[in-house]
């Protein structure tokens, strides 16, 4: 099992933090959509995406393996009965108090080596029908010291990810590239530029400017190429 190192997961998962606020509502309002009723979250962070769900769900499972974030989300949610907490490692047997209806990955799978085993043990916790939403890093081009940093085993492309989703006996409903400028803006300042973490004050930039563009383009247009690549894989029944 490859793992990134403590601390390496989180972070990516703190990248932008705060001023990320347009981000974060791009995932959500992208994800939200194939969220049912209940939640298992791999590599919630300190908790900033799927605090967005609480309240909204009859159960809610978040999980990190990162001891620091585990300690946060426990903080977070202690004495609520309908939010559980998870020290969780893929691939591994996955062990919550019911099924869910809906697994969530943001920016988990790239760095698992046997990410195939990985969907599997996540598809034993989830009812038949259910959901694994999926978002990863979009294409090799755009591998950087970044990447390396925070432990990438790889970056997908549609055809990789769907490869890996379908060994696991998983059917993909969505499947796609999405953040077109994103990724054109991520070739330019860490591949091209060289910069090996990306700088808070152009990420600020970022989230105030190519954000919106995004989120109004990508309504009309799919595009051929993304920083991200999103999927939507249906357990079968």
């Amino acid at each position: 099992m490859v793992q990134p190192a403590a601390g390496d997961g989180a972070l990516e998962n703190h990248l932008g933090g705060d001023e990320a606020r347009n981000y974060r509502k791009y995932e959500y309002e992208t994800v939200a959509p194939h969220v049912g009723r209940s939640l298992l979250e791999i590599g919630s962070g300190l908790g900033h995406f799927s605090e967005q769900f609480a309240g909204r769900l009859d159960y809610l499972v978040v999980s990190d393996n990162d001891p620091y974030c585990v300690g946060e989300l426990r903080k977070r949610y202690e004495g609520n009965d309908d939010v559980e907490v998870l020290d969780l490692e893929l691939p591994a047997e996955i062990e919550t108090r019911q099924k869910v209806d809906t697994v969530v990955m943001m920016n988990v799978l790239e760095h698992i080596k046997d990410d195939v085993q990985a969907l599997r043990d996540l598809a034993s916790v989830t009812l038949p029908g259910g959901r694994i939403v999926i978002w990863v890093p979009g294409y090799m081009q755009l591998y950087g010291d970044f990447d390396r940093k925070v432990g990438h085993v790889t970056r997908y492309t549609p055809a990789t990810l769907g490869a890996s989703v379908r060994e696991a006996g998983l059917v993909p409903e969505v499947l796609k590239p999405i953040n077109f400028l994103g990724g054109l803006a991520w070739w330019f300042a860490v591949r091209r530029g060289g910069a090996g973490y990306p700088d808070p004050r152009l990420v600020k930039i970022y989230d105030r400017t190519v954000i919106p563009a995004t989120r109004l383009i990508e309504r009309v247009v799919r595009p051929p190429f993304g920083q991200t690549v999103f999927c939507v894989a249906r357990v079968p029944r």
